[in-house]
């Protein structure tokens, strides 16, 4: 499976470092903050698979963080996991009505931590639970890496195929290609932004080719100064 990345915030540093090692010791990979500011930085710059949001931390709390984070378009999307002492109902549906996926109150296991996490994938990032993923006549099996478009079988290279995953889950949603380096390649890879383009052309033929010779309608959408993303017009 593809490795799952998970941003948690919080400001306790035992905390953080119980989370951070049971997490990676379940193959996830981990990214930290320790104030809400920095996990709204590091968010925006990263587009994390998931976030673990602690509810009481300096500069900007738990709340506001998911507020800002589900206002800006780059990170709507992106499933976030509240952390809570505050068990009271009033608390959870507060967190939950600001935009949380989900709400778990300290302490918990790790056990459930992580089982709560796969849920939470399994709704809104399909492609992470080895769902098959339909937009359009396009279809996506993320445990066969394979692609079909008009029941056709598209043969990607690995890095398409990540780059197809990534795209067709938040289809419409510009990605840059400094997101597209970090999400594919990972982060903190020293790699050209020019690699993008050419892996995205090499992405856009592989979906346009048909069995009679014909190029069927381009789905990659280039937006200028900004990143690409997948667009089917006639999905209404």
């Amino acid at each position: 499976m593809t490795s799952i990345n998970v941003l948690i915030a919080d400001d306790e540093p035992n905390q953080l470092e119980l989370v951070r090692f049971n997490l990676e010791q379940a193959d996830f990979s981990v990214i930290t903050a320790e104030d809400g500011e920095q996990a709204v930085i590091l968010a925006q710059e990263l587009t994390p698979d998931i976030i673990l949001l602690d509810w009481m931390m300096p500069n900007m709390s738990g709340i506001d963080v998911c507020r800002k984070l589900r206002s800006k378009s780059s990170t709507r999307e992106i499933p976030i996991i509240m952390l809570s002492a505050r068990g009271e109902e009033g608390d959870r549906i507060l967190g939950l009505d600001v935009g949380a996926d989900d709400y778990i109150s300290k302490p918990f296991s790790p056990v459930e931590l992580i089982a709560r996490i796969k849920a939470v994938l399994r709704r809104t990032r399909p492609s992470l639970a080895n769902a098959v993923i339909e937009y359009g006549n396009l279809r996506l099996y993320p445990a066969q890496k394979l692609v079909e478009r008009d029941g056709r079988q598209i043969h990607l290279g690995p890095k398409e195929f990540q780059i197809l995953s990534l795209l067709i889950e938040r289809p419409g949603q510009v990605f840059s290609r400094a997101q597209l380096l970090d999400n594919v390649w990972g982060h903190g890879v020293y790699i050209e932004d020019r690699t993008v383009d050419v892996h995205i052309g090499r992405l856009r033929k592989a979906l346009q080719e048909s069995l009679d010779g014909k190029n069927l309608p381009d789905l990659i959408r280039t937006v200028r100064n900004s990143g690409y993303a997948l667009h089917l017009p006639s999905v209404r």
